[in-house]
Order: C-alpha cells, then sequence, then structure tokens
C-alpha cells in the first residue's frame, strides 16, 4: 500500500462553453478497470445525443492501467490531453469524460487540445482532490480530567483526532502516519505524565482536501 496518493472527491461536475459548443466534465474516483467503464457508459447513456462523450482515466497503485479515448474526434486532440492533465495533477484512481455538443464553430486540433484538456482540469477543481494518507488508528483513554488539555494539544498537532467517546473514561481514536507511533505515544504519555492507556488499531486511509492550484 502507497503511504500516500491523492485522488478526486467521490464525483463532481463541470460545464463551459466555447465557441459555441457546450463541453460538459465528469469526474469520478473509480478503483478499478471495470468501475471507469461503467462510469464512462452511464455518461454517454446520459449523453447519447451527444456529438462526443471523450474519456481518460488512469488507475492503480502504479498507474499501472492508462487509458483514453478521443469518441470521433481527432487523434490525440481529446482523451490523451485529458489523460496528460490526469497526470499533471498526480491522481490516481480518476476517470474523467468530457461531453460535447458542437455548437456550429470547428475548433482546430490545437482549439480542442485546449477545449477538452480545460474543461477535464476545470471539472477536477470544481470536484475537489484529496490526499489519501495511510494512517493507523490511536486508541488513547483516559480519565476525564485530563480530556482538555489533551484534547487541546492533540487538535494543535500534526496528529488527526477522529473522534471522542465519553464513557467511564474518556476514550479518542486518534489517526497517526505511519511511522510515527513511537513519537506520538512518548506525546501523549508526557502531556498526561504517563496516565494514559494507548492501544494501536488497524491502518486506512484518511483524507484530507488538497487546496485548488
Amino acid at each position: 500500500m502507497l503511504e500516500n496518493y491523492y485522488t478526486v472527491r467521490p464525483e463532481g461536475s463541470e460545464e463551459v462553453t466555447i465557441q459555441k459548443s457546450r463541453f460538459i466534465g465528469y469526474v469520478k474516483r473509480c478503483e478499478t478497470e471495470e468501475q471507469a467503464q461503467a462510469f464512462i457508459q452511464e455518461i454517454k447513456k446520459k449523453h447519447h445525443d451527444a456529438t462526443h462523450n471523450c474519456s481518460a482515466y488512469m488507475i492503480g497503485e502504479h498507474d499501472l492501467i492508462q487509458k483514453a479515448n478521443d469518441d470521433g474526434e481527432p487523434s490525440g486532440t481529446a482523451g490523451v490531453p485529458m489523460l496528460e492533465v490526469l497526470k499533471r495533477k498526480g491522481l490516481k484512481d480518476t476517470a474523467v469524460v468530457v461531453t460535447r455538443y458542437f455548437g456550429g464553430i470547428k475548433l482546430g486540433a490545437g482549439g480542442l487540445i485546449r477545449a477538452y484538456s480545460g474543461t477535464a482540469s476545470a471539472a477536477i477543481d470544481k470536484t475537489g482532490i484529496v490526499k489519501r494518507q495511510l494512517m493507523n488508528e490511536m486508541k488513547v483513554i483516559v480519565e476525564y480530567h485530563l480530556l482538555g488539555k489533551l484534547e487541546n494539544e492533540v487538535r494543535n498537532s500534526q496528529y488527526a483526532l477522529q473522534t471522542i467517546n465519553y464513557m467511564e473514561n474518556v476514550e479518542l481514536i486518534i489517526y497517526v502516519e505511519s511511522g510515527q507511533e513511537t513519537e506520538f505515544k512518548n506525546f501523549i504519555t508526557d502531556l498526561t505524565s504517563n496516565q494514559a492507556t494507548i492501544t494501536q488499531g488497524d491502518s486506512s486511509y484518511v483524507e484530507f482536501d488538497v487546496a485548488p492550484e
């Protein structure tokens, strides 16, 4: 598993008009090629009357699956420029479809490349990019009189406070990046004067929003 990677929020879209042609960009997070193909077919069915439904996707931990389709546009003017947008933004497990309704004005090869890559980029930005960081779940149990200071310090640290459970004692679920477990345990031990019970749970990906370029 990768320690971290970038992808998009679950799904989104954006529409732009260029020289009277409508370009509608659709973006979806897809973890398998089957999911990407199903998404593309879904958009094609939705816009069966469109002039073109061009697509691109990158799937897999090491980007082993990369596909681009011009769907009738001149070769290399739609799918590949969209794929290059995914590469430039460093996105994994992402599929994008750009639907075009021709408006009567030809754009030329350069214009098409700019239109498709620009629409794909706008749709991705509108959808939003996230960083998925592999983190370990740490369970910290303390008595109530320690909660105020502990919660404040954790929220102002590099660690991610996920949940506080109020029981006989207080249980805090905190996510810690892989490799920082010992540092975290020392941090909690010092804060609580060794009055905390710390146990490590499973690893999972936690998502953090990424500001648009």
